[in-house]
């Protein structure tokens, strides 16, 4: 017998120990929640400490004030305004006020998007990013309601506060293999699949191309008409992690655990999921990618990629994003209708040159008016207010 081996058990029996005594290992207060019937494992497990530090990070903010849909129209009384021209004027700048604590870092407020020389203009690369996800948000609350039902988004449930919303994916290849030999995206722990060495850009096939999701069998013997196999199913796996870790729940918040791959015994949350995964798909095809050339390199992925939406964006780690509380009802005239849908050439943007990102044909229509702006100080003091 090695004499090593006593004194080797020993240290491992003391780590284990250690792992649920000592400072900073004990295991996390734990609340279960029985969702199915008993004796089917539909059980929602959820760690009370993150559960306390969700709801703080999950408070709905309050509108500036109370806007008033009387008086001129924004499209008549300021330039350049392509999406919510048809807002009134307080309206406008109650909106204004509201992106800008939104998204706007607070020691540059409106002019981390405009030029405060030519409020107007269009040379800030963050306003033509910003009017877009307008009309993204217009998208979603009014041709998504499957998945975001009467709740809908504001730009608030993804920046939080932040230019970047803390949440997004982008291409990932890092480390690169030490020679010419591929690995498939596995034998890393991917950030995007539960740190764990699945695929590690599973999120490409589902949240950016419409690769099949389904790999389960209806049968418990093989029969051949199967063509998913290993491979797939891995990528499906690590799609699932991914959103499970997402809204902060287990795979039993949609699927019934003695029949995963049946529709009929699944909980309804699975038909939501399944338009959340081709809304998110839509997002990133028709909204994110044709954004590609206005964005700068260091608002890119280290391919080159732009950053893109995924469950995890909007939901910030609870299953139904801010709790299930709406803020559509302040913004309903900017927000919950469908403006002008009209895609310029993004391709054709110069920052610091472009004066009007305007679409095709509608430049006759962003003619300069003569009507005086609202200064920026006004606008900030009835915000205050």
């Amino acid at each position: 017998m090695q004499i090593w081996i006593p004194f080797a058990a020993s240290a491992g029996a003391l780590l284990a120990i250690a792992s649920f005594v000592g400072a900073g290992w004990d295991a996390p207060p734990v609340v279960s929640t029985q969702i199915g019937y008993r004796g089917t494992g539909m059980v929602l497990e959820q760690d009370l400490e993150k559960l306390e530090a969700l709801k703080a990070a999950n408070v709905v903010p309050e509108a500036p004030w109370e806007a008033s849909p009387e008086g001129d129209k924004a499209g008549q009384l300021y330039e350049n305004v392509q999406v919510l021209g048809d807002l009134s004027d307080d309206q406008f700048n109650q909106f204004m006020a509201s992106i800008t604590a939104w998204v706007a870092p607070p020691e540059q407020g409106c002019n981390y998007c405009h030029n405060p020389e030519n409020m107007a203009s269009d040379e800030v690369y963050q306003k033509v990013v910003a009017r877009r996800m307008i009309q993204m948000n217009q998208t979603i609350n009014v041709a998504w309601e499957p998945h975001v039902g009467q709740v809908g988004v504001t730009c608030y449930t993804c920046h939080r506060g932040q230019a970047v919303p803390a949440n997004y994916w982008v291409d990932d290849q890092e480390p690169k293999p030490a020679s010419n030999m591929s690995r498939a995206g596995q034998n890393v722990a991917g950030q995007y699949v539960g740190n764990t060495s699945l695929p590690q850009n599973a999120l490409m096939d589902y949240l950016l191309k419409d690769k099949p999701i389904r790999v389960h069998s209806n049968t418990a013997l093989p029969t051949g008409t199967n063509p998913a196999g290993v491979k797939e199913t891995e990528g499906t796996w690590g799609l699932m992690m991914y959103m499970s870790e997402s809204l902060g729940v287990n795979c039993v918040a949609c699927h019934n655990s003695r029949a995963f791959n049946d529709w009929d015994q699944s909980p309804p949350q699975r038909v939501t999921a399944w338009h959340g995964i081709r809304m998110t798909r839509a997002i990133n095809n028709d909204y994110m990618v044709g954004l590609t050339p206005v964005f700068p390199a260091h608002r890119k992925g280290p391919e080159g990629d732009v950053f893109k939406v995924g469950c995890s964006t909007c939901h910030n780690g609870v299953q139904k994003p801010l709790y299930g509380v709406s803020m559509l009802q302040s913004y309903v005239d900017a927000l919950d209708k469908q403006g002008p849908t009209d895609v310029p050439d993004f391709s054709t943007y110069v920052p610091g040159e472009t004066k009007v990102m305007g679409a095709p044909g509608r430049s006759s229509s962003l003619a300069p008016t003569t009507a005086p702006a609202v200064p920026l100080e006004t606008t900030l003091a009835k915000a205050s207010n």
